[in-house]
């Protein structure tokens, strides 16, 4: 007699900064197109990078670092807890690797990792980095290393990628982002109109108009994930 098993619904989560702001890390939205005191177009555009690389380079280092001494949120680690009952993929706009460190299996870094790096020369090649990045620091091929982001103006090489999965999710949950930033503010359009959509923000930047199946948990990320993900695993008291 043949075993059928049973397949189990997918969970696509998008994340913003929202949810790594409550770990501590800042965003230069809350600082009025400021990041860290520089303009973004500064030190996140390879415009940027051509013209002042030292700058570029040294922001990331203090990036980095900062990662070094944050941890995952309660936002990031009760997503973990739905992979018991869902196939669950996270596609977040964050560089950091707070999803993994809670212990998430999927996640997709549109924007690229803080702690990678990859040629100047070949996008494609790509290694592990947790020290300081400098100038002289090559590849194997000689050419200049580069922080492993997609800067302001840059293509998003894993954006098709993000569609595919976005396109057969049977949950979407849409955490701490401000829906401004395309392409990847475009990804809640790939669901189907029946698919429910949860929307969880302090400011939400949505209303239940615009989205047929539209839930909003008006909650920070550290207080209103663990909530929602207690109710789709049926845990909530």
């Amino acid at each position: 007699m043949a075993i059928f098993k049973l397949m189990k619904k997918k969970i696509v989560i998008l994340t913003g900064a929202g949810i790594s702001a409550e770990s501590g890390i800042n965003t230069f939205r809350d600082a009025g197109g400021l990041w860290e005191g520089h303009d973004v177009m500064e030190v996140a555009s390879p415009q940027g990078f051509l013209s002042n690389p030292e700058l570029v380079l040294d922001f990331y280092n203090q990036r980095r670092k900062q990662l070094f001494e944050v941890e995952p949120n309660p936002g990031h680690q009760s997503l973990v807890k739905l992979e018991e009952q869902f196939e669950v993929h996270i596609v977040t706009q964050n560089v950091d690797d707070l999803h993994e460190r809670a212990g998430s299996s999927n996640v997709l870094h549109l924007h690229g990792e803080l702690l990678k790096v990859r040629s100047t020369r070949n996008e494609n090649d790509v290694l592990n980095w947790k020290k300081d990045l400098n100038l002289g620091d090559l590849c194997d091929n000689g050419y200049q290393l580069r922080p492993h982001i997609v800067w302001f103006g840059e293509q998003v090489p894993l954006l098709d990628k993000a569609i595919n999965i976005t396109e057969c999710a049977d949950i979407l949950i849409v955490i701490g982002t401000s829906m401004q930033v395309y392409p990847a503010a475009s990804l809640i359009n790939f669901v189907s109109l029946e698919t429910p959509i949860y929307f969880v923000d302090p400011r939400p930047s949505v209303n239940a108009s615009q989205y047929k199946n539209l839930t909003i948990i008006e909650d920070t990320a550290a207080k209103g994930v663990p909530i929602l993900v207690a109710d789709l695993i049926g845990t909530r008291p």
